[in-house]
């Protein structure tokens, strides 16, 4: 018998399996089915994704769908609730209160995404946690190279960041580190909100302090002063190590080695470089966390004739007894962005103030999915803020 042929049904073009393409006349519509990208919360508290509804409101996106909780023996959960295979992946992490929940949240949410194939995990976060514990001090470590090997080792590819507290810790990572700035808006704040700023002098209330505040004076065409001499001990002055071991009485010390004796480090009587009587000052700083030494400022510009007296941060952590301290003192308003969730001092001391940065944020994260440049939020950014 002749065999039959099995004929079989025509092979589909590969062109047919690509997704359509849109219309060249479609408005680029944000969401994430057409751009290819989700922005996600790591955050298991409510009152930490209102950053993360800001921004994805400014860039006409979802939130990520995505649960992050804590179990009863306290161990952190995170379970992703749609396909991110291929996709571009922010996470964005306001820090709370409860800094080493967040990091795991942060870590967790961020190995989650790699196992499910994402290609790129872009981490948004606009204040970095134990960034005060990058330097060495005695018999100690450096905690932030630590926490970025973590990141890079859980799956991040990128990091969004804002007002680092030194700006070296971005060789710590070994991927891109964006260092945003929120000085634009701090200075909009102050010619828009203070009257008669023309009147101020922006004040540092640390020699340390000094470049940044000279960088807001030199922009607004305003005066300089710092305060120096403080009582407190700066970071400056921690002892790194370097008298480690103790000495010990009656060592045998080689005559080659022997070094000069050299005077013991004392304060100065505090002082204040420049003029600010009958003047406002206004203290610029990047983080408020333990309000001590500026309500002490206070107190000492106060005495030297200020009339009125703002601190201007972008990091407003306000830990412990902050907002009780602060409306006990001569400070008349402080002002802070929104990297840290801050509600609850704002309803115990009326006198913190919050400044809006989700713009930057969801332009930044715009720009770097669509892969163009940075430099348009950079634009009349010094090196000193």
């Amino acid at each position: 018998m002749p065999k039959k042929l099995l004929l079989l049904p025509p092979l589909t073009p590969y062109s047919a399996f690509r997704a359509p393409r849109a219309h060249p006349a479609a408005p680029p519509a944000m969401n994430a089915a057409r751009t290819g990208y989700r922005v996600f919360s790591a955050n298991s508290t409510a009152a930490c994704t209102e950053l993360a509804k800001r921004i994805t409101e400014r860039l006409g996106a979802d939130l990520g769908k995505s649960v992050v909780y804590q179990e009863t023996n306290g161990e952190t959960r995170v379970e992703i609730k749609e396909s991110v295979r291929g996709q571009d992946i922010f996470i964005i992490q306001t820090i709370p209160r409860d800094v080493n929940t967040a990091v795991m949240e942060l870590l967790i949410m961020a190995y989650a995404l790699k196992t499910s194939c994402a290609r790129n995990i872009i981490g948004v976060i606009p204040y970095f946690p134990y960034s005060k514990q990058s330097k060495m001090r005695k018999r100690g470590s450096i905690v932030c190279k630590l926490l970025a090997s973590m990141l890079a080792k859980a799956g991040l590819t990128h990091i969004i960041t804002m007002d680092l507290h030194q700006k070296e810790i971005q060789g710590f990572f070994s991927f891109p580190v964006d260092n945003l700035r929120a000085s634009p808006f701090l200075l909009q704040y102050i010619q828009e909100e203070i009257p008669n700023y023309r009147n101020a002098v922006i004040v540092a209330k640390s020699p340390d302090a000094a470049k940044r505040a000279q960088s807001y004076a030199e922009r607004l065409r305003l005066g300089l002063a710092v305060i120096h001499g403080e009582a407190q001990c700066t970071e400056l002055d921690m002892d790194d190590g370097r008298h480690s071991p103790p000495m010990v009485k009656n060592a045998t010390v080689h005559p080659g080695l022997e070094l000069p004796l050299m005077m013991a480090k004392e304060k100065p009587p505090i002082t204040v470089v420049g003029d600010v009587g009958g003047r406002i000052a206004i203290i610029v700083d990047d983080i408020i966390d333990d309000v001590e030494s500026f309500v002490a400022a206070a107190e000492i510009l106060k005495e030297r004739g200020a009339y009125k007296i703002y601190v201007m941060a972008t990091h407003g952590i306000l830990s412990a007894e902050a907002p009780r301290l602060i409306e006990e003192s001569s400070i008349d308003e402080v002002v802070v962005t929104n990297t840290v969730p801050h509600e609850i001092q704002k309803l115990q001391c009326p006198k913190i103030k919050t400044v809006d940065i989700s713009l930057i944020l969801s332009e930044a994260i715009r720009r770097i999915h669509n892969g163009e440049s940075m430099a348009y939020l950079f634009r009349n950014i010094t090196v000193d803020d």
